[in-house]
């Protein structure tokens, strides 16, 4: 069991591999080195007889312009990537970081200049030592003209993408986008594969974690598979995103008391991934509250931003709603019969999204009636449990509204726009 490795964790490990800034351009310098010396190989063929002769002036004065433009150009987008990056950190949060290190626009920048710089240092010092004949020069040209319109193209692209990267509204998009992303995969899924836990589910001996941090992923089918072997029953008193230390329960077992004195737990254990950070991809709820932290910032004294916050709050909805979507038709058995997962609680991500703007934005009347307005078209879409989360903060944000605002106008257009919470009869049949 130790040396398996699930499809969902290998999706989780590609997950992070594959955000790292360096994994792209690294590919594609490998790339430009095999694209050199495979100009080589069409020496040994016929096309010798065939394609024009290149003359050595032409290709080795555009390789020489790529080796000594191409680095340049690279460490000026490292820059501006490093400026948008610091940008997004101040503007929005600290949070949205690695959303903005993850950008696809600039790691493909990144990675075509630098490729492009590898590929002509190699390339012109293969060509000045009359590496190439007559074929492999003109394959070599082919390939240099067509990495030269590339970088071109690219660059083009990417002045336009570096422009919003690291700006509010595109910050504000992009978390939007790993939030929903995250939450269709939980839809999908919304007990991990598993079964679901029934409220107050235990079992007779706790797990306990061995480290500090944030549960950032859970391997089920570890879980499972060492249930099976110990003929037990697995009950998950945690989710990722939870913040857990040695006194916390990460699980229950129930297994046969004779077998339970030799029972070794390190499987269920090692199968929560923990972390320094939380993770948009397993975590739903984070996205939410990175979204409230922008807004929150947004509505600061020293910002003084209500249309961000604004925008977050229709940013919610969204997301709610899709939350809300009905999931398919099929119904398929749980693939992991011996764990039990629990579902993540309305009230939760209603808490995760909301508090912060109904706390940071309660003396802003313009906040307030979008807030309601927000919690009020949410209680509609039809689900008992966002319901009463939604009327449950709308409550809340106009106590919060009624300590915040003098002005009586104000109370009463807030008052108006929070009667859904407090006229009950609006939802009765």
């Amino acid at each position: 069991m130790e040396s398996f490795i699930s499809v969902d964790r290998l999706r989780f490990l590609l997950t992070r591999f594959r955000d790292r800034l360096w994994v792209r351009p690294l590919v594609v310098c490998l790339l430009s080195i095999a694209a050199v010396f495979a100009a080589k190989l069409a020496d040994g063929t016929h096309l010798k007889e065939i394609v024009p002769e290149i003359t050595p002036d032409s290709i080795e004065t555009l390789l020489s312009v790529m080796a000594s433009s191409m680095l340049v150009i690279a460490t000026f987008s490292v820059g501006s990537m490093v400026s948008a990056f610091a940008s997004a950190s101040s503007t929005a949060t600290p949070r949205s970081f690695s959303l903005v290190a993850a950008d696809n626009s600039s790691k493909n920048a990144l990675s075509t200049f630098v490729g492009a710089f590898i590929f002509s240092v190699v390339a012109l010092t293969a060509f000045e030592n009359a590496y190439f004949d007559k074929a492999g020069i003109f394959i070599l040209y082919v390939l240099t003209v067509g990495v030269f319109a590339i970088v071109v193209i690219t660059f083009v692209r990417w002045v336009d993408s570096i422009a919003r990267l690291g700006r509010l509204g595109q910050t504000i998009k992009m978390v939007e986008k790993a939030t929903s992303d995250a939450m269709k995969w939980r839809r999908g899924s919304p007990t991990l594969g598993g079964i679901v836990k029934k409220e107050g589910q235990t079992g007779q001996h706790k797990v306990f974690a061995s480290d500090i941090g944030y549960v950032q992923h859970i391997d089920i089918s570890v879980i499972q598979g060492w249930a099976e072997d110990h003929k037990a029953q697995v009950v998950l008193a945690v989710l990722p995103g939870k913040f857990v230390s040695p006194e916390k329960v990460l699980a229950y077992v129930d297994i046969l008391p004779s077998d339970l004195a030799n029972t070794d737990f390190s499987c269920i254990i090692d199968a929560f991934q923990i972390g320094d950070d939380r993770y948009f991809s397993d975590d739903p709820r984070f996205g939410l509250v990175v979204l409230s932290e922008i807004a929150g910032r947004a509505l600061s004294p020293a910002i003084n931003d209500p249309g961000s916050a604004i925008k977050i709050i229709g940013t919610m909805v969204r997301l709610f709603s899709l939350w809300n979507e009905p999931e398919k038709e099929e119904s398929k058995e749980p693939e992991y019969d011996r764990v039990a997962v629990p579902e993540i609680e309305m009230q939760d991500m209603f808490d995760d999204a909301f508090t912060a703007i109904a706390r940071d934005g309660a003396g802003t009347v313009e906040v307030c009636i979008r807030l309601q307005k927000a919690l009020h078209s949410l209680a509609l879409l039809g689900d008992d449990a966002m319901r009463d989360a939604a009327k449950y903060h709308g409550n809340l944000a106009l106590e919060r509204a009624q300590k915040a605002l003098v002005i009586e106008h104000d109370l009463k257009a807030v008052q108006n726009a929070a009667s859904f919470a407090t006229d009950s009869a609006k939802f009765t049949d």
